[in-house]
This record gives structure tokens, C-alpha cells and sequence, in this order.
């Protein structure tokens, strides 16, 4: 087991970061040692979409590219940092889809150099992604049109969970989301709510939502690390808080003092 700060050692400049849609374990603990860590020039791989994690890593100066079907604060509205950066041209956005983020996972995990979909046909989307290839099915006789999505292979995926063994099992549930980010990365950062003594594994009421020790590279205790957003089965979503956060980081100023602000105590 390690450190937060240990664990944000992991990433360097320009590096693809793997970071989880905010109901699916988001390790908000994680966000300012990265921040005080200071690699930038990275590209974030929303999956599928982004939220306060990725708008203080964008605020923070750290953020090259965001590659995301979405980003948004839910009920506090949109991602101030997210939005001013994409208005000002400070960050390159590689506009995707929830199936299109997934699909990119699903071929790195395969160790295929692409994935078939079709549901971006005649999407905008497909027009401004010149990394996308439409092919013909050789399949058809006639002219049948699919798309081709890279495969995505993040350097580093990070993550929040309730629990993990002795043994560097993590549970994740069915947030199989976590899973797919993990196989397709080459270095994954999880923190959790707490380690348990027993194998994951050996409990059939457990195993089936427990990503292997495997696929984990290190692990840090970090209790309420995923707050102010919630954990499934853990605490709920202090709606109220990033709320807070929205309206503070609606300028550099408020962001800059919303930050500089005393952080719930997690392991160092």
C-alpha cells in the first residue's frame, strides 16, 4: 500500500490519463496531489464523460486535451474551468461518444488497433474526428459504411473504491466501467474507502465485482475519497458543495481561492 503523493508520482508530463464518469468511483483524493505533483501537458480520457475532477485539473493548468462524450457538474450545472478553456482555445477537445470512449477501452483491452461501430454515421461527431476512419464492410458485397475507433491506451488509469484486500484485489462492484479502464491501461491508481483482511476473491458473494490484484498497480487508503462526490453502498453526493464549487470557479479568482481552501484529511 502507498501514499497519495506516492501514487501521483506515476504520472509524467503528456501523459494519457484514464479518469471515471462521477457516479462510478471518481478518487477526488487523488485531484490535488496531482495538482501539487505538477505533470501537465496531459491528455484526459473521460470515461464516458468528465466532471469536477477534470475541470480542477483543467483549472489548474495541467490539461493539453480532453477526449470526452461530455463534461458537467450535473445539477450545479456546467464545468466553469472546462467551458472557459474550450472558449479560449487552452485545451484541444476531441469531441467522442459514451459507445465511442468505450469501444476505444474495448480494443485496447482485445489488443486489436481498432473497433467497428456504426451509430456515428452521419454525425457531427464523426466530422470533426480526423482520427476516425469510415471503411466499408468487406463483409458486404455493396456498399456498406463502419467506423473505426482507435484503440485508447491511457498510460495511467485512476480511480476510487470502496475496498480492497491485503492481496491488491479492489472491489468494484458493477461499475465494470473501472474494469475496462483498468485492462486497457498500463498503470492503474486505485484508492479506497478501507483494506480488508479476508480475499476478495475467495467470497462468491464478492468475487464477481472484484478486479484482480492483476490489474492493479498501487493502492492508497483515502476514507471519503471520492467527496464531494458520492460512493455506491458508501455516502451520498454533497450536491451542496459543488454547487459551491460551480459558483466559486465561475472566475480565475474564485477557482484560485476555492482551491487554496483546506481539503477533508486523507492518507498522505
Amino acid at each position: 500500500m502507498s501514499g497519495l503523493r506516492a501514487l501521483a508520482k506515476h504520472i509524467e508530463p503528456g501523459m494519457r490519463i484514464a479518469l471515471p464518469v462521477d457516479y462510478a468511483g471518481v478518487s477526488m483524493a487523488m485531484t490535488r496531489p496531482m495538482i501539487e505533483h505538477g505533470a501537465g501537458d496531459l491528455h484526459l480520457v473521460c470515461v464516458p464523460t468528465g466532471g469536477l475532477q477534470v475541470d480542477q485539473l483543467i483549472g489548474s493548468g495541467l490539461v493539453r486535451m480532453v477526449e470526452t462524450s461530455a463534461v458537467t457538474l450535473g445539477e450545479a450545472g456546467g464545468a466553469p474551468r472546462f467551458n472557459k478553456a474550450v472558449k479560449d482555445g487552452a485545451i484541444e477537445l476531441r469531441d467522442a461518444t459514451c459507445p465511442a470512449i468505450h469501444a476505444g477501452l474495448m480494443a485496447a483491452q482485445k489488443g486489436s488497433p481498432f473497433m467497428p461501430m456504426r451509430g456515428l454515421i452521419g454525425t457531427d461527431v464523426l466530422r470533426y474526428r480526423d482520427d476516425w476512419r469510415v471503411i466499408d464492410n468487406p463483409f458486404e458485397p455493396t456498399g456498406d459504411p463502419i467506423v473505426l475507433i482507435p484503440a485508447i491506451k491511457p498510460d495511467v488509469a485512476v480511480f476510487h473504491a470502496p475496498m480492497a484486500d491485503r492481496n491488491g484485489n479492489v472491489w468494484i462492484g458493477r461499475r465494470r466501467e473501472l474494469a475496462a479502464m483498468a485492462y486497457a491501461s498500463k498503470t492503474t491508481l486505485v484508492t479506497v474507502e478501507r483494506i480488508v483482511e479476508e480475499s476478495l476473491l475467495r467470497d462468491e458473494i464478492t468475487a464477481a465485482g472484484v478486479l484482480p490484484a492483476l490489474y492493479v498497480s498501487e493502492i492508497a487508503v483515502a476514507p471519503k475519497g471520492a467527496w464531494p462526490y458520492g460512493l455506491w453502498g458508501e455516502y451520498p453526493t454533497d450536491t451542496a458543495e459543488i454547487m459551491r464549487y460551480a459558483a466559486a470557479a465561475r472566475t480565475d479568482e474564485g477557482f484560485a481561492n476555492y482551491m487554496r481552501r483546506s481539503q477533508p484529511e486523507s492518507a498522505s
